[in-house]
C-alpha cells in the first residue's frame, strides 16, 4: 500500500523574498503616488476655492467704487467702507493701498502705512496692464502663511489705488495636514493588507512546493509509491495529483519489472532444465530405446522452440522501448494471412485436445497496406494465448468479417475468462495478473503496439457465455474495397 506522507512545512526565502519585494514594491509605489496625487488635488482645490472667493470679494468692491473718478473720492469712501461692518470682516482683512503700494487703510489696523511689496500688489498697480492678482506665500512682516488677492482701482485706465483681501492659511494648512495624514494612514492600511494577503498567498504556494520538492527527492532516491498530502484543490493540487500518480505508476512499473525478471528467470530455467537433462541423458547413453531417444529429442526441440519464442518476445519489446520497432508495409491479403495462421495452429491444437473452429465468410476482402509478418505474429500470439489461458474449454473460435470501413477479426476461447478487475491491465507490459500460465507478460503489449501502428485497435473482454474474446479492428480504405 502506498504511504501517505504529511510533509513538514518548510520555507523558501528566495521565492518569498522576490515575490514580496516585487509585489510590495509595486503596491508601495502605487500607494505613494495615489496619496501624493490626492493630497495635491485636495490642496489645490482648497487654495483655488479660497482664491476665487477672495477674487470675487475684491472685484465686487472694485465694482462698488467704479462710479468714483478721483483718488480723493476713493480715499473718502473706502475709509467709510473699511469702518463699516461688511460681510466677512472678522475673517478676512481688507486693505486699501495707495498708488505706491503702501497700505493706507486696513480693517485690522495693524498693517497701516506698511508696504508688503508682494507680487499681487505689483500686478494690481502695474501701470501698463493693471489686473487682479492672487498670491500665496509668507507675510513679509509676520512670516505667517497667507493668501492675498489685490484688485486695481483705476482712473482713466491707470491704477491710482488698490483693494487687497488677505486671509491666513493656518487653519486651512492644518486641515490639509489632517487630510494628508488620514490619506497616508489609509495608504499604510492598504499596504499592510496587501502585505499580509501576499504573505499568506505566497505561503500557500511556497510550502506545498517545498513539500513536493522534498517528496520528489525521495522518489528520485528510490522511495517509489509514497504520496503527497493534497492541501488545496487548485493548480498546486493538480501538480500534487500528477506527482502522486507518477509515484504510483513508477512503483507499479518497478514491481512489474521485478515480477517480470522473476517470471522470465523461472520461464527460462524450466525449458533449459529439460533441455540439459535430456541432452545429458542421451549423450551419456542412458537411453538406448529408439522411441525414448525420439521422445527426448522431441522435448528438446519443443523446449528450444519455446525459448526461441520467449527471446523473440523480449527482442520485440526491446525494439518498442528504444524506438527501433518498424513495419515493412506492402499489399496484404488479410483474410489469407489469418487463414494461414489458423491452419498452422489447427493441427497443433488438435494434438493437445483443442478444437480450432474458423468461421469463413463469402465476403470478398480487398488487399490492404500492412506488414504481413507482424500481422501473422499477432494472430499466432493471440491463438497461442487462447490455448494457454482458455484451453480448459477445449475449443477456440476464429472469425473475420467486414464492418463498414473496418476489417474485424475475433479470436475466442471457452475458458474461465479474465477477472473483471484485471481487464484494464491485461495489455500492460509485464502484467500477468492472477494467471498461472507460462509467459513473460509482454506478448499482448507487443500485439497491441503492432495493431495500433496499423491504425487499428485491439480490445480484450469476456464473451457472453464464458471465455475470453479478443477483437482486432483494422481500417480498410473505401477506394480499396470498391476498386476505384
Amino acid at each position: 500500500m502506498a504511504k501517505l506522507i504529511n510533509v513538514k512545512k518548510s520555507t523558501r526565502q528566495g521565492i518569498r523574498r522576490r515575490w514580496m519585494t516585487n509585489s510590495i514594491g509595486i503596491v508601495l509605489f502605487i500607494v505613494l503616488f495615489a496619496v501624493t496625487a490626492f493630497s495635491v488635488a485636495v490642496g489645490s482645490y482648497y487654495y483655488a476655492t479660497m482664491s476665487n472667493g477672495l477674487r470675487t470679494k475684491a472685484e465686487y468692491v472694485v465694482d462698488f467704487f467704479s462710479d468714483y473718478t478721483t483718488q480723493s473720492e476713493y480715499y473718502q469712501h473706502v475709509l467709510a467702507y473699511v469702518n463699516s461692518n461688511f460681510e466677512g470682516k472678522d475673517e478676512v482683512e481688507m486693505q486699501f493701498l495707495g498708488s505706491n503700494g503702501t497700505i493706507r487703510f486696513s480693517t485690522f489696523g495693524l498693517a497701516a502705512y506698511s508696504a508688503p511689496g508682494t507680487p499681487d500688489i505689483a500686478g494690481a498697480l502695474n501701470q501698463d496692464i493693471p489686473q487682479t492678482t492672487p498670491w500665496t506665500g509668507k507675510d513679509p512682516s509676520t512670516g505667517e502663511h497667507i493668501m492675498a488677492v489685490c484688485a486695481p482701482l483705476t482712473v482713466d485706465g491707470r491704477p491710482v489705488a488698490a483693494i487687497r483681501y488677505v486671509t491666513s492659511l493656518r487653519l486651512v494648512d492644518r486641515q490639509l495636514v489632517i487630510i494628508v495624514s488620514l490619506s497616508a494612514l489609509v495608504g499604510l492600511v492598504i499596504l499592510a493588507l496587501v502585505y499580509f494577503s501576499n504573505l499568506y498567498f505566497v505561503k500557500s504556494i511556497v510550502e506545498p512546493v517545498a513539500g513536493i520538492t522534498e517528496i520528489t527527492k525521495r522518489i528520485a532516491a528510490g522511495s517509489y509509491g509514497i504520496q503527497i498530502e493534497k492541501q488545496h484543490d487548485d493548480e498546486i493540487g493538480d501538480l500534487t495529483d500528477a506527482l502522486n500518480d507518477m509515484s504510483m505508476k513508477i512503483d507499479q512499473a518497478e514491481r512489474m519489472q521485478s515480477e517480470f525478471i522473476s517470471s522470465v528467470s523461472h520461464e527460462l530455467r524450466t525449458p533449459l532444465t529439460a533441455i540439459n537433462g535430456w541432452a545429458e541423458t542421451i549423450m551419456n547413453g542412458e537411453v538406448r530405446d529408439a522411441e525414448d531417444v525420439r521422445k527426448g529429442m522431441g522435448i528438446i526441440v519443443s523446449e528450444a522452440r519455446r525459448l526461441t519464442n520467449m527471446v523473440e518476445e523480449l527482442l520485440e519489446f526491446s525494439r518498442i522501448e528504444d524506438g527501433r520497432f518498424t513495419l515493412s508495409m506492402e499489399q496484404v491479403d488479410l483474410k489469407a494471412e489469418l487463414e494461414d495462421a489458423v491452419y498452422t495452429y489447427k493441427e497443433f491444437f488438435r494434438k493437445d485436445g483443442l478444437e480450432l473452429h474458423y468461421e469463413d465468410t463469402e465476403e470478398e476482402f480487398p488487399t490492404m497496406e500492412a506488414d504481413p509478418e507482424r500481422l501473422r505474429q499477432v494472430f499466432c500470439n493471440l491463438m497461442d494465448n487462447a490455448a494457454k489461458h482458455g484451453g480448459s474449454g477445449k475449443r477456440i473460435d476464429a472469425a473475420i468479417r467486414m464492418d463498414g470501413e473496418w476489417a474485424v477479426i475475433t479470436i475466442r476461447d471457452y475458458g474461465p475468462g479474465i477477472p473483471v478487475d484485471e481487464l484494464s491491465h491485461v495489455k500492460t507490459k509485464f502484467y500477468k495478473g492472477s494467471s498461472k500460465a507460462r509467459g513473460s507478460g509482454i506478448g499482448l503489449a507487443v500485439c497491441d503496439e503492432i495493431v495500433t501502428r496499423h491504425g487499428g485497435e485491439l480490445t480484450i473482454g469476456n464473451a457472453s457465455g464464458g471465455g475470453c474474446i479478443v477483437t482486432i479492428r483494422l481500417p480498410v480504405e473505401i477506394s480499396q474495397r470498391t476498386g476505384t
